[in-house]
């Protein structure tokens, strides 16, 4: 009777650590957290944050995946740059990614003799399944001599016959950095033309080859979204991912990668934000800058949602094939020359 109630006594303190943290954060319907939503999360992180401890495992959650992956259980929690430094640099022997993918197969590059695991297993990604290795190779062929950089939201095979790779927040300077007034920009075309605008902006253009599809939330994006925003709440801030067409970055206040965003808020001395980007960071915003008012008008990554407590707890005790990250050594080694080359170019 006493470890029952020493158990009950454990969740209702979980519980009310996740109502704590989550309280502000709404969900798809517009309803917020409850504690009973806490309280039906609480035995999964209980569990999951016991056997990470006993298997020296970290955690990565991606931004947009659910906030009681983020806030429940994470260690690291940010966008793809942050994330792939903290799997550069972690000691523990299991590395779990909460994300997509390609996420995944980047830890497992710059660790290949941890196990690396993803609860999702091969979730997808709109940006790095519009373009394969092969075709990334006939690219390379047909301009010799042109640098290519492929945005990390690229398979693995397609990144070892890049360069350097790049992320949101880091494009522009490393692209200004590469020799040459023509270069490569592989899978995001509409990332492309904002990398073209702002080179031009900054006094350094240069011709960009682009190639491969674009973000299945962003690029639905229009400049209609902006102005209903704008005219819904005067004074309203309105940023925007790089990922959106340039039509409506060019009606934005900011414009940046999940990081400068944050940091956008964190700065401004406005109340209210309109935020055309994935559901996840609007949740991080909300839990996190509580005060101010976050406007959403629609965008949810379901790649990134098939994370959940259930699976991530799974992966820990007894991961299926499908979660567990291989990359062949050949390809590991060639794509890793171009993360570290967006390591270095990034300092």
């Amino acid at each position: 009777m006493l470890q029952t109630l020493t158990k009950e006594a454990q969740l209702t303190e979980e519980a009310h650590r996740l109502y704590g943290l989550l309280k502000s954060v709404s969900k798809e319907d517009g309803s917020r957290w409850t504690y009973e939503d806490c309280l039906a999360a609480a035995p999964y992180t209980l569990s999951i944050n016991q056997f990470k401890k006993e298997k020296n495992a970290v955690i990565l959650a991606h931004s947009y995946t659910t906030p009681d992956l983020v806030y429940g259980v994470a260690d690291y929690r940010g966008d793809s740059y942050e994330l792939a430094l903290k799997a550069r640099d972690s000691s523990a022997d299991m590395i779990v990614f909460a994300g997509v993918w390609f996420m995944a197969e980047t830890a497992k590059i710059l660790n290949p003799h941890k196990k690396v695991l993803i609860p999702a297993g091969h979730a997808g990604c709109s940006l790095a399944d519009a373009i394969t290795g092969a075709e990334m190779q006939q690219l390379r062929a047909q301009y010799p001599g042109v640098p290519a950089l492929c945005y990390i939201n690229s398979v693995a095979e397609v990144k070892a016959h890049c360069d350097a790779c790049v992320t949101s927040g880091n494009v522009f300077d490393i692209a200004q950095k590469l020799p040459g007034k023509e270069l490569i920009f592989v899978p995001d075309l509409l990332m492309a033309k904002n990398l073209e605008a702002e080179l031009v902006r900054r006094g350094t253009p240069k011709k960009i080859i682009a190639a491969g599809g674009s973000c299945c939330v962003h690029d639905k994006y229009q400049p209609h979204d902006v102005e209903k925003l704008r005219a819904q709440y005067p004074g309203i801030k309105v940023v925007a991912h790089p990922e959106c067409p340039i039509e409506v970055c060019r009606l934005c206040d900011y414009v940046g990668s999940t990081k400068g965003m944050t940091a956008y808020v964190a700065g401004s001395d406005a109340e209210t934000f309109g935020m055309l980007t994935e559901f996840g960071l609007v949740n991080r915003l909300e839990a996190e800058f509580p005060q101010k008012k976050f406007v959403w008008p629609f965008g949810v990554c379901r790649s990134m949602k098939r994370n959940t407590l259930q699976n991530t707890l799974e992966a820990l005790i007894d991961p299926r094939p499908e979660q567990v990250v291989e990359v062949a050594p050949a390809v590991a080694a060639e794509a890793k020359k171009a993360i570290d080359k967006m390591f270095e170019l990034a300092q």
